[in-house]
């Protein structure tokens, strides 16, 4: 697939920055001598666990309601998350005056039901081992009349979670490599298409848990592979695929795929608070568990990481 071929483009990253402008965070992109130390690279993290409601999911979720037809935002959404775009349509909704019904699984952390909530939605939950979280909400979609926003392969939804990557790429100049988490591959293909644009020698490598490796598969073996329920820390990556929108966009704009264990996100996790003072939950520091593993393989080497969500639930660090 070529460039002109993807079902985003790079002007609909622009037009979505655009949108969310006074909405979403320009969030600050920090650096770390003990982490330059460590790779032995200049390294830039994009601190996306310091948006509204926590995490880059608000980018997409923001620019997907604000482009509703007036019809469409006076009968609501409904929306499917493990959490944090379920609160990011929630929020999203809230400043849009649409409202939002979100399905999530029973077992999601609850601090992001709580918050869900408190951002106005109504939560419907769901028992992740025997249900289908997008059959239930394309049955509520179709009863009520809402629109359905997909969590991730959707081209506003796309194009919105590749403003992130440009504002770093705007701040920090040109980078030789870009770490990006990766679930459904929403933030990977907005991320991946903005890089190509502002910095064409950049590579982008997308990081998954390995547990839930089926991107890492699909891009090893060029067609779509699944993974269903993976048994991780990572709640945002527990996805079962990519779709059908991001994975034709990952074959052609990401140039490698890692995985990383649950232990090795919890020892970064541990590392960013200990040596950045941020707070980053284990999906948002898998492309630093990603860059992590590399070591000094890319000593000299300029390096962006977006640092996806921080909605973190405490019980996780234990003692």
């Amino acid at each position: 697939m070529s460039g002109g071929d993807l079902p985003v483009r790079y002007q609909d990253i622009e037009d979505a920055a655009l949108r969310i402008a006074g909405q979403a965070h320009r969030t600050p992109v920090l650096t770390s001598a003990s982490v330059d130390s460590r790779t032995g690279a200049r390294v830039f993290f994009k601190c996306e666990n310091l948006q509204r409601m926590g995490a880059f999911k608000f980018r997409g979720a923001f620019n997907a309601l604000a482009k509703l037809t007036t019809q469409e935002r006076a009968r609501g959404v409904i929306a499917f998350s493990s959490g944090n775009h379920a609160q990011a349509v929630a929020l999203a909704g809230r400043e849009l005056g649409v409202s939002a019904v979100i399905v999530m699984p029973r077992d999601a952390p609850a601090v992001k039901v709580d918050a869900t909530r408190g951002y106005g939605a109504e939560v419907v939950l769901y028992d992740p081992g025997t249900e289908n979280r997008e059959e239930i909400a394309r049955s509520i979609a179709g009863k009520r009349g809402l629109k359905l926003i997909p969590p991730f392969d959707h081209p506003d939804i796309i194009a919105g979670q590749g403003t992130a990557a440009k504002e770093l790429i705007e701040d920090t100049g040109p980078l030789d490599y870009l770490f990006v988490p990766c679930g459904g591959g929403g933030l990977i293909s907005g991320s991946a298409l903005a890089a190509t644009t502002l910095a064409p020698g950049c590579r982008v490598i997308g990081v998954e848990p390995e547990a839930g490796d089926d991107a890492t598969r699909s891009f090893r073996s060029g067609t779509l592979q699944t993974c269903n329920s993976p048994d991780t820390i990572a709640d945002g990556a527990r996805t079962a695929s990519l779709g059908s929108l991001t994975f034709p966009m990952v074959m052609a704009l990401v140039h490698d795929m890692a995985t990383v264990s649950d232990e090795t996100l919890l020892g970064t996790m541990r590392y960013l608070m200990e040596r950045m003072k941020i707070v980053v939950e284990p999906t948002g520091v898998l492309g630093a568990a990603g860059l992590f593993e590399k070591g000094r393989d890319l000593a000299g080497k300029r390096i962006g990481v977006i640092l996806s969500g921080g909605n973190l639930d405490l019980k996780l660090l234990g003692g």
